[in-house]
């Protein structure tokens, strides 16, 4: 079946078409409007998204923070004249926490067990152990954060401490594709304007194109609840296998309140801001559970059980996030609907205009 193909899922974006800054104000970001009864397709933006909303729909937010996960340090070399001896330039992007003082993290340049990375703030990591991650196909390195003191050794730094050394000294891991260094801009605007509950190392981008004011007009004027999903790296990673339901999904904490959970079971209508809202509320309605960790794979042939509408923004070719609006909508016409966001000049990815799937 073409739904189930890899390549199905593959389409041809100019690169004048991927926005790498957002649009300000928010609201004047572009929004394609497609209802599924009629069949009927509208160009507007975002100062008109309340306007195509029912009356009766529950909206779902991701409040979950961004860390600045990214970090730039050096290679410490270890020598008995200078045991803090700086080498080579090392960039190392935090994923979670797997144990209590221990972090999974992504580093660019030659490590091995053992080493030592020197970042700003006097904080050192150690390589503890080198994993391959098989869900992402990425090489990872188990390390822990310390600090060194008149040369010796201070303990670990736990949850808290690695989270306000990040908060003080890492850069906000914008998206690859972007192909630009972050700036001091991008700390306030690849954060949506609800986050809460710092865990994630990529925006849900739907989220962006509301202002302080437009989420609290949305929030006097219709029903409104907050799930999290920290979203982690394989939000980056495209699918690989030629047949999709071979894909393995990466697994991302998430929590849902009680009161969200009673909301969510009693809406008659739900509209999910982003999909990763779409994730959460999908998990819950399959297996009643208030946390965990979310693997769920939406598709054509997995489809929606709770979710009636969707927010989004234009994904990239061949990634879970494409197959995710194709399980509301079908193959056919996702790939229609970006071809005609194409031709109408709409921007593409985190920063791009958004598309409300009715």
């Amino acid at each position: 079946m073409r739904e189930l193909q890899l390549e199905s899922y593959d389409y041809t974006l100019p690169k004048e078409r991927i926005a790498t800054c957002p649009i300000i104000p928010k609201e004047a970001a572009k929004l394609l409007v497609y209802e599924r009864r009629s069949d009927k397709i509208t160009h507007t933006t975002f100062k008109d998204f309340a306007n195509f909303l029912p009356r009766e729909t529950l909206l779902v937010f991701n409040n979950t923070k961004v860390l600045p996960a990214r970090l730039y340090g050096t290679k410490a070399v270890q020598d008995s004249k200078n045991p803090n001896t700086k080498g080579a330039k090392i960039e190392a992007l935090f994923h979670k926490e797997i144990a209590p003082n221990v972090y999974l993290m992504q580093f660019r340049g030659r490590l091995k067990i053992g080493h030592l990375i020197a970042f700003e703030g006097g904080v050192f990591a150690r390589i503890l152990k080198e994993i391959q991650e098989n869900t992402l196909g990425v090489g990872f390195k188990e390390a822990e954060f310390f600090r060194i003191s008149n040369n010796a050794l201070e303990s670990p730094l736990n949850r808290e401490e690695f989270f306000e050394f990040l908060e003080n000294f890492g850069n906000i891991p914008l998206p690859p594709y972007m192909k630009r260094l972050a700036t001091q801009e991008d700390k306030k605007d690849y954060q949506s304007v609800f986050a809460k509950h710092l865990g994630a190392i990529a925006a849900p981008t739907a989220s962006l194109h509301f202002s302080e004011e437009s989420y609290k007009n949305l929030k006097q004027n219709f029903q409104s609840t907050e799930v999290t999903l920290h979203i982690g790296a394989g939000t980056f990673i495209g699918v690989s296998v030629e047949n999709i339901l071979e894909h393995k999904m990466h697994k991302e904490l998430f929590f849902i309140s009680q009161d969200s959970a009673d909301k969510i079971k009693l809406a008659s209508h739900i509209t999910a801001i982003g999909t990763t809202a779409t994730r959460v509320i999908e998990e819950f309605a399959r297996n009643g559970k208030l946390s965990g960790e979310c693997d769920l794979f939406l598709h054509p042939q997995n489809k929606p059980l709770k979710t009636n509408a969707l927010l989004t923004n234009f994904h990239l070719p061949k990634t879970t996030l494409l197959m995710l609006v194709a399980s509301f909508i079908g193959l056919d016409k996702t790939k229609q609907l970006y071809q005609e966001a194409i031709a109408k000049n709409y921007r593409f990815y985190s920063y791009g205009d958004g598309m409300l799937i009715l």
